[in-house]
């Protein structure tokens, strides 16, 4: 099976077309090389797939028939991505949350509370 197709029917990408765009920009990789989309898919090779700032490693256990559904996706699929990605991941969507750009206006009366909880918090 093509990797793209591979992808998609373990669910890792929504659509075919996304999973295909992910391998030509270099972000799906078996054993270290980045691959084509026409790649062929063998039980037990190693795949790193990169996916919203997160490094997902898994290992093909299977080849399935067609895209399956989501209790089944550990038939075929061994998910070996270290749980720091995903804690890196949470912090960088926390640091983004509390960030201001230059130039956004005065800070409102949410943003305020929050400001002040925070320089309160540091000076205890």
């Amino acid at each position: 099976m093509r990797i793209d197709k591979y992808l998609w029917s373990v669910r890792y990408f929504k659509t075919r077309s996304l999973a295909t765009e992910a391998c030509k920009k270099g972000r799906v990789k078996i054993k270290g090389q980045a691959v084509k989309p026409s790649r062929e898919v063998y039980p037990a090779d190693q795949l790193m797939v990169r996916k919203e700032q997160i490094n997902y490693e898994l290992t093909v256990l299977d080849v399935p028939q067609s895209r399956v559904g989501a209790k089944l996706v550990d038939l075929y699929r061994k998910d070996t991505t270290p749980t720091e990605a995903f804690a890196q991941n949470e912090l960088l969507r926390h640091a983004k949350e509390h960030y201001r750009k230059k130039g956004e206006g005065r800070p409102t009366k949410k943003n305020r509370r929050d400001i002040d909880g925070y320089l309160e918090k540091d000076g205890d």
